[in-house]
């Protein structure tokens, strides 16, 4: 089994997990790829038996049976832009804040990857949405789409239409295309509804809208999405997973459900209910503790 480790080095936090993974790879005969860039903060790595230098993350990756992400959902969501196109299924080590897609604690290392070797685990498939600007780029997101405004001066308009009729004319600081993965992210601070994961659904989150009785919307993701911004769009910022795009020319954004998925491996005793108690404390009597 040939394993990839996805990190940011200059995390502090990472260290730890990182080398845990060395030494079982060791202990168990397995081939750990690592990427130049890593090595270089780790040049003791390299000399361990099972490490083997590749170039890149996605040499990496494209190598790989399976991929380690250490950190937090940022790092998931960096890896899952790599991952896409190769469909190698991703076991994520939390060293972030609260993880929701990272849900292996560092302590669990040893189990994790012993049930990841033994194939113990079942996949979840996190589909991804797909913009398209111009009818040319691509983007694709795994958490969501963000239409913010550039500064704090005044609310931006934007027109959102689904399957060609329109929506509403939105009057708001900001507006979140956010899939069911990216429900428990930005769209939650902003108001928006827990999605199960695999519901083929987007939610529209508006950010702070100036009609109170405008509330997120949950719409089937087999539809195309538009979100224009005309005249405004020099105030609009439209991002992907917090990847700010610059852009010279009026907003037209077509937002869809992609082809691209992200296999995220989920090991025994693991399910989505038990993290969203976990991570957000839910039924936590503070009297009791």
């Amino acid at each position: 089994m040939k394993i990839s480790i996805i990190a940011n080095p200059e995390k502090y936090s990472i260290q730890e997990p990182f080398f845990n993974v060395i030494k079982w790879c060791n202990a168990n005969s397995k081939t750990l790829l690592l990427h130049k860039k890593i090595a270089h903060y780790f040049p003791e790595a390299v000399k361990e038996p099972s490490v083997r230098i590749v170039e890149d993350e996605k040499s990496s990756v494209s190598a790989a049976d399976v991929v380690i992400a250490i950190g937090g959902d940022g790092t998931m969501l960096h890896t899952a832009h790599i991952v896409k196109e190769f469909k190698t299924p991703v076991l994520g080590i939390n060293t972030g804040k609260l993880g929701f897609m990272a849900n292996v604690q560092p302590t669990d290392i040893d189990t994790a990857l012993n049930h990841v070797a033994e194939g113990n685990y079942i996949i979840d498939n996190r589909h991804m949405l797909r913009a398209t600007a111009g009818n040319k780029n691509h983007y694709f997101a795994l958490n969501e789409f963000l239409f913010s405004k550039k500064d704090s001066s005044s609310m931006i308009t934007l027109e959102v239409e689904y399957d060609g009729e329109l929506i509403n004319n939105y009057w708001a600081d900001g507006l979140i295309i956010s899939s069911p993965t990216g429900s428990t992210a930005y769209n939650l601070s902003a108001g928006g509804p827990i999605v199960l994961p695999n519901t083929p659904v987007v939610v529209l989150t508006p950010i702070n809208p100036h009609t109170l009785t405008t509330r997120p919307l949950v719409l089937p993701s087999d539809r195309m999405i538009t979100v224009r911004a005309g005249n405004s769009s020099d105030n609009v910022l439209f991002s992907y997973d917090g990847i700010v795009l610059p852009h010279n020319s009026k907003l037209d954004i077509n937002i869809i459900q992609s082809d691209f998925s992200v296999y995220l491996i989920q090991l025994p005793e693991q399910n989505y209910f038990e993290t969203l108690r976990n991570k957000l404390m839910w039924g936590l009597d503070k009297r009791k503790i």
